[in-house]
């Protein structure tokens, strides 16, 4: 009976660029095979009867080895073997999501007279991720977002925000992100770093961002769900105005905390409604 065995995450991923070695008592290595897409070896070439040590590598993962017997039968199912993202981060399964806007929020946090925040978001945006298969730091992430659409709750102030004094949106209609990298910032932190263009300006900005959890949605699909957080300063994206009253308080603060709360769909696009 040819060597079995499954290749999965902890979240039960199937892990399809894995590398199965598996060597004798004697330390010879005895079989060397790779996973399928989804994640399984089914290597025909049988094993003699006896015990055996199974190794299992991964780029991006941490190695697991397991134990084998082959019965005098030629009987070989190693069954599932587990691994672990180096530095115990799991992150969802490699390939296309699309964030789902009806499921998701973005939001902009500033201080109002010093005393306390008045808080905003957009309802028209689009995002995209790409998760490496490989090397999670080369995943990307892509975002567009209808600047018009800003949302604080008093049409007045809306308008405002719309004008020439801050997004100017008749000018620059669009808010657009796209990611440069991506590194580990502890067990279940990332930080993406990327670049903000906005009222025509492109700064660099860095997303703390943090990873949910992955699993099946109502609709058949599968959701991941992430959490991130960024600092932006109103100057240097030329929305200067501000309001002094005469305390020589600012009417609105300087800096910004943006937050967002994603929930993406497994797929290039989302699926139809």
């Amino acid at each position: 009976m040819p060597l079995t065995a499954r290749i999965r995450t902890r979240d039960g991923w199937a892990v399809s660029h894995a590398v199965v070695t598996v060597t004798d008592a004697t330390g010879t290595q005895v079989l060397r095979a790779g996973t399928d897409t989804e994640g399984a070896v089914r290597d025909a070439t049988g094993l003699a009867p006896g015990a055996y040590t199974v190794v299992v590598t991964a780029v991006g993962y941490a190695p697991a080895a397991a134990s084998a017997i082959v019965t005098a039968s030629g009987k070989a199912e190693i069954g599932t073997v587990t691994l672990a993202r180096q530095g115990g981060t799991e992150l969802p399964p490699p390939g296309p999501w699309t964030v789902d806007p009806a499921h998701s929020s973005v939001a902009a946090v500033a201080r109002h007279l010093g005393i306390s925040s008045v808080r905003g978001r957009f309802t028209d945006f689009s995002a995209a991720l790409e998760i490496a298969p490989d090397d999670v730091a080369g995943s990307r992430v892509e975002a567009v977002i209808r600047a018009a659409s800003i949302d604080t709750g008093n049409g007045m102030r809306d308008a405002h925000l719309r004008s020439a004094d801050f997004l100017d949106v008749e000018r620059y209609p669009e808010i657009t992100y796209r990611s440069t990298g991506l590194t580990e910032a502890g067990s279940d932190r990332w930080t993406v770093r990327g670049e903000l263009t906005m009222r025509g300006v492109v700064r660099p900005v860095d997303l703390d961002l943090s990873y949910l959890g992955t699993g099946p949605d109502p609709w058949g699909g599968t959701r991941a769900a992430f959490r991130a957080t960024a600092e932006l300063r109103r100057e240097d994206f030329a929305m200067n105005y501000n309001q002094v009253l005469q305390a020589g308080i600012a009417a609105i603060g300087t800096t910004l905390r943006v937050e967002l709360d994603v929930q993406a769909v497994r797929g290039a696009s989302l699926p139809a409604a």
